[in-house]
């Protein structure tokens, strides 16, 4: 086949090796269960390649399924059995190991790289499941809009396209009629559905990164995915305000810059991590009249597990009011993970009402930013006001990084050691090396509530 260097005979044992040490381990042992006998007849390479042809069929797809689409196709070599089994394999995956750039001209390697494709899809006989193309020297070339083509008139069930170069690419609308699509993976694309899209009714993982689409498009792909469960957005544009309305949606990874976000219809959401990359301007006189952010976060995430609050999210969080608990606790949350400026009122105010409505922790990180916080006057006394006695019953685990020794971060360090009577282990890691020692005499003078608690003070 064009694109892929063919064998001799000589070297089919080459590829017998390179088939074996790919295959997982019950594979191996079948393949080669009788090496270990010395060979009754002098052609040994005979006797192993009609050992592989003799598989049944079922173990042959499996072989192929973990090889690299390059060596799939180069067992055509081996036997007549195989010559054209690697045609029949339903995920056809195209990245680097399917082809390197061996000299700076990118003509060539584009024109290897599609024909490899091109020559694969027309040879390949039965139903493509998975149809992954992601190579780090692949720009948006026309001849995709074609395979999508081709693909969308079958039964392809994950599609994941990753132009690494370039501007984004425009995905035909060709795409958006994929009837069986279960997994959606685009990274530096452009989508604009045709006006009678409805949705992907079977798609259950959307992964979206750096891409760009309408807000209109963006609010009526999540919602006409009834079916979706996991969702991750990650520096995207086109689109500010992030609507989720999706009833099966258990898994939320989002980071880059937007305005609000919102939940409605997803009480199954069980683990959000969730970046905000701008820095938030909280202005106290426009937002004393808004509705709290911290409240609207909450209020329709009743099951919520795992919570990750990155970047400058919390700061998002602190805008308008703060109450000192949520309305509801949040009972099943036993992870959460929070960076934050120690020496910011909003921010400090908007963690202890989290970890405060959140009774049932069991691991808690805390993260600072300490670039920040030369900026603001000194914040003492917030952590410490003692009135909250063993709000932690089940904390056994802490992790504190990026501290620089300030007064509220001791606080804070102070605040949850008091309070977790099951503590096992507390880890703190500055942000330099400056302070050490002042640190751990500080650290080691804290009151523990929990008489196995271990504090590990960590190097930067």
């Amino acid at each position: 086949m064009e694109g892929f260097s063919t064998l001799e005979d000589s070297t089919k044992s080459s590829v017998l090796w390179r088939l074996c040490s790919l295959c997982p381990v019950p594979l191996k042992v079948l393949l080669f269960q009788k090496q270990r006998e010395p060979p009754s007849f002098p052609c040994e390479m005979d006797t192993e390649l009609d050992r592989i042809s003799s598989l049944p069929g079922h173990v042959l797809d499996q072989i192929l399924s973990v090889l690299p689409i390059r060596d799939a196709v180069r067992t055509s070599a081996l036997s007549r059995k195989w010559r054209y089994q690697w045609s029949q394999i339903p995920h056809l995956v195209f990245d680097t190991q399917c082809a390197s750039i061996t000299s700076q001209d990118q003509t060539i390697f584009k024109k290897n790289l599609v024909n490899i494709i091109n020559n694969v899809l027309l040879l390949h006989n039965g139903p493509i499941y998975k149809f992954k193309l992601s190579h780090r020297d692949l720009l948006g070339v026309s001849d995709i809009d074609r395979w999508i083509l081709h693909l969308s008139r079958g039964s392809t069930k994950e599609f994941v396209l990753e132009i690494w170069k370039g501007e984004r690419y425009k995905l035909p609308s060709c795409l958006f009629s994929f009837e069986n699509l279960t997994h959606l993976e685009l990274f530096n694309c452009l989508l604009k559905p045709p006006s009678a899209f409805k949705g992907f009714r079977n798609l259950k993982s959307l992964d979206l990164q750096h891409v760009t689409l309408a807000q209109e498009v963006f609010e009526n792909l999540i919602s006409s995915c009834a079916l979706l469960e996991r969702l991750t957005l990650m520096n995207f544009d086109g689109f500010t305000h992030l609507k989720i309305n999706a009833p099966n949606l258990q898994f939320f990874d989002i980071g880059g810059i937007f305005d609000d976000v919102s939940f409605e219809n997803t009480s199954l959401l069980t683990l959000v991590s969730i970046g905000l990359y701008a820095n938030v301007k909280n202005d106290r006189h426009v937002s004393r009249g808004s509705s709290s952010k911290l409240l609207r976060f909450f209020v329709n995430l009743p099951h919520l597990r795992r919570l990750e609050i990155q970047s400058y999210f919390i700061k998002y969080l602190a805008i308008s009011k703060v109450p000192s608990r949520l309305p509801k606790p949040c009972m099943d949350l036993n992870y959460i993970s929070i960076r934050i400026n120690f020496n910011d009122f909003e921010e400090n105010s908007a963690a202890l009402c989290i970890l405060k409505s959140c009774p049932n922790l069991q691991e808690i990180e805390m993260l600072g930013r300490p670039e920040e916080q030369a900026d603001v006057e000194p914040q003492t006394g917030f952590w410490g006001d003692g009135q909250w006695k063993c709000l932690f019953g089940q904390l056994r685990l802490v992790k504190i990084v990026g501290i620089s020794g300030i007064r509220s971060e001791l606080d804070c360090i102070k605040f949850l050691l008091s309070n977790s009577p099951v503590l096992e282990q507390m880890t703190v890691k500055p942000a330099s090396i400056e302070g050490g020692w002042e640190l751990v005499k500080e650290l080691l003078r804290f009151r523990r509530a929990s008489i196995q608690a271990e504090v590990i003070y960590l190097e930067p």
